[in-house]
């Protein structure tokens, strides 16, 4: 048995990956393993996958072949461990294989392959009651549920995680509460689809600090707003009770921040996405958003060259862009995903159109976004300090989430450290980015 009993982790995939990797961490932690940072310094290598995508697929493979290089002693888990034999079949080294959110048999398979430490006492390795984070220590993401009950034609997540199974509202707040305690500013609130939350369990009301909490998406918000920091939704789906949460916003309770995948605008595209397909239903709720709240942000994500989009229906979406007038939107090209029901759908697009529509589509957007930031200059504004350096403070503002939207950059001051809020006059903007100084 080896006495250093070292770990080594890859964590890719989204944000709900990462969360697996904390939990999974936090666990190996608390069992007396040290979690180190190189091939070479692990008597174990634990890979926790992606395979939304053909992409992510070939990242995952190659990050499990590198491990199996570099060290030689592999588990991987994650979603693609959800399609084993394409793991085993390129990796035949690999010691095991798990699916995503597969927590225990993960610890397990570490437990035989590299015996806990006779040495190891509970009670002296200790871990924060919050857990091993990822993220720097003034953010963190909250999930919130497992799974996913819609069925969206080019999506196989319910394959991978199943359905909808919600969290007990009491644990999620427990959590919160633990982070924000622990220097947390920012939660950034995840699931596959958090509009859905405790759908599965009839809104059950739940306990926290011995008052009645609904497990839904407004009772949620409502218990998290009284923790006095940040809190952004991601990945909400447009059902007509979101509407419920904007007065929420209205009212700085919770960030005014949505984050809501339409994928096109197309009726015949979204019917055979399998997704909402009211656009003007969709439009009138999101100019009824900005009367209720005037600082709401919208971010959202979509789909060019879906299988059947006929031009129309590219002109189309570019009318809704130009009439959603969105804050924050990201568009992927259509790529087949082994499994999915989209797979089988005719008049796929040709991959030179598909680009060329990616193309206006973007350069669409950009404008947008460009006059939406120019229009800040002069103002002042509340940022999260995220990093700082001799050459500049980058932070983000309430309408800019870690990882995929713009940031704040400002001039260096040295009183200033990544986790304060400091307020900060804006005095330049590009097509995606804000910049200025603090303000006096």
């Amino acid at each position: 048995m080896s006495s250093s009993n070292k770990v080594g982790f890859v964590s890719l995939g989204c944000p709900k990956a990462l969360v697996d990797s904390e939990r999974i961490l936090t666990q190996l932690k608390s069992d007396g393993y040290d979690i180190v940072p190189s091939y070479d310094d692990a008597d174990l290598v634990v890979v926790n996958t992606c395979g939304f995508i053909d992409s992510a697929k070939q990242e995952s493979l190659d990050a499990i072949g590198e491990a199996i290089a570099e060290n030689g002693k592999v588990l991987v888990t994650g979603c693609l461990g959800a399609q084993k034999e394409i793991i085993t079949n390129a990796h035949p080294k690999v010691l095991g294989v798990t699916g995503p959110a597969a927590y225990e048999q993960v610890v397990n398979q570490v437990h035989n392959f590299l015996p806990q430490n006779e040495s190891h006492d509970p009670f002296i390795d200790l871990v924060p009651a919050h857990g091993i984070k990822l993220t720097p220590r003034h953010y963190a993401y909250l999930k919130i549920s497992e799974g996913c009950n819609h069925r969206c034609s080019f999506c196989i997540i319910p394959s991978m995680r199943g359905d909808l199974i919600s969290r007990p509202v009491g644990d999620v707040l427990d959590e919160a509460e633990r982070l924000a305690n622990a220097g947390v500013r920012e939660l950034l609130v995840i699931s596959q689809d958090i509009s859905a939350y405790g759908v599965d369990t009839k809104y059950q009301t739940g306990f926290w600090q011995g008052q009645p909490v609904k497990a839904s998406m407004q009772g949620l918000c409502e218990a998290l707003a009284q923790l006095g920091i940040w809190v952004r939704l991601h990945y909400v789906y447009p059902y007509p009770h979101v509407d419920k949460i904007i007065p929420l916003m209205a009212q700085g309770k919770i960030l005014p921040y949505l984050d809501i995948p339409f994928q096109h605008a197309s009726l015949n595209v979204l019917k055979a996405m399998k997704r909402p397909a009211a656009t003007e239903k969709t439009l009138d709720r999101i100019l009824n958003w900005r009367e209720q709240c005037p600082d709401i942000t919208l971010r959202s994500t979509f789909i060019v060259g879906f299988p059947g989009e006929t031009n129309a229906d590219f002109e189309e979406l570019l009318r809704f862009l130009e009439v959603a007038q969105l804050d924050r939107v990201g568009c992927f090209q259509y790529s087949a995903v082994d499994g999915a029901a989209a797979n089988e759908l005719a008049n796929p697009v040709a991959e030179e159109l598909k680009q060329e529509r990616w193309e206006r589509f973007m350069a669409t957007q950009q404008e947008i976004s460009t006059k939406k930031l120019q229009a800040k200059i002069g103002q002042i504004v509340e940022v999260l300090v995220d990093e700082t350096n001799a050459e500049q403070i980058v932070a983000r503002s309430a309408a800019d989430a870690p990882e995929i939207d713009g940031n704040v950059f400002i001039q260096p001051n040295s009183d200033v450290q990544a986790g304060d809020f400091i307020q900060v006059k804006i005095d330049d903007a590009d097509e995606y980015d804000l910049y200025g100084a603090l303000a006096s």
